[in-house]
């Protein structure tokens, strides 16, 4: 029976650190053994620094709420989910270097170059996106239809490149205190630095659950509208967030002269603009009238949350 009201936030925390843990026991195991001591350092320092791993859990979700798994193919997609994992901390470690972001601390540690110098820390980086491949085919192996795992696969090669994360990046910085972008340039060069690679999370799941076009497809939408209240929320924290709870410094966005919502609406229109976003979210999962997605629903009110 769905469920009829929304979870709370503490409800969702709860429900996300229930679901990390679980990414997390299967990351120990993901990164091979056979490489250089120092090279497979640098790669677990980021890959084991925590957060919330939303995005593998999103896989995960996704893939729920279109059919019932079993514990095989939940095995499967897990290990699918955490390859998404290495490409967003590999994104992570190199946006921190000195020529992209230049941040010294991730999740209140050093950041990599920090910690293990710049050309190990493009190393690890390049690593972790490389075996990331490895882990989505090896999916198959333990029973996902290798036609699902193939399209996945080649979702998430395009979330993650030119058209999707890597562009987006390189329009964040060609966006730095270079150029004057409007409200439609940010929002698209959002949708390619952090909307795609959650679009694709939720896309990938219900791609390898085996699920129809339409629910595949409204997936899709309800992920790259959360992906846009994500990152309006991360702008917002970065204004007024507790470098505390962040794990960094705060201010970096408006020192840099980047381009966010804040910077062009200021912080109550950008809270709204998250909240509108948040409900766009939620509207898109109305194909799944039979299924039980207040989880997800309640995940997209969770994201604005952190920034009210």
């Amino acid at each position: 029976m769905p469920r009829t009201e929304r979870y709370t936030v503490t409800e969702i925390k709860a429900v996300l650190q229930k679901e990390a843990r679980r990414v997390e026991d299967c990351l120990s195991g993901c990164l091979r053994r056979d490489v250089p001591a120092g090279l497979l350092a640098a790669m677990e320092y980021s890959l084991a620094a925590g957060g919330k791993r939303v995005r593998p859990v999103l896989c995960l979700l996704s893939a729920r709420a279109c059919a019932p798994l079993g514990e095989d193919k939940e095995r499967a997609i897990l290990l699918f989910a955490c390859a998404l994992e290495c490409i967003h901390t590999y994104s992570l470690i190199h946006d921190d270097l000195p020529a992209m972001d230049d941040d010294d601390f991730r999740r209140g540690k050093p950041s990599n170059h920090k910690q293990f110098g710049e050309a190990t820390a493009i190393l690890a980086g390049d690593a972790l996106l490389t075996d990331a491949f490895v882990l989505m085919a090896q999916s198959a192996d333990l029973g996902l239809k290798a036609e699902c795992v193939l399209r996945a696969i080649a979702l998430t090669a395009e979330a993650a490149g030119s058209a999707g994360m890597v562009g987006g990046q390189f329009l964040d910085m060609l966006y730095t205190d270079k150029k004057e972008a409007d409200l439609a340039d940010v929002a698209a060069m959002q949708a390619m630095k952090t909307g795609a690679l959650l679009r694709l999370s939720c896309e990938a799941g219900a791609t390898l659950s085996g699920a129809g076009p339409d629910r595949i497809s409204a997936l899709a939408r309800y992920g790259a509208a959360l992906g846009a209240a994500f990152q309006i929320a991360d702008d917002i924290l970065d204004v007024v967030g507790d470098p505390a709870l962040l794990g960094k410094a705060v201010g970096g966005d408006a020192a840099a002269r980047k381009a966010t919502y804040p910077a062009l609406l200021g912080l109550a229109a950008s809270r709204a603009e998250a909240g509108r976003r948040a409900e766009e979210a939620a509207a898109a999962l109305s194909a799944f009238a039979d299924k039980d997605v207040s989880l997800l629903k309640g995940l997209a009110d969770y994201v604005v949350s952190r920034a009210l």
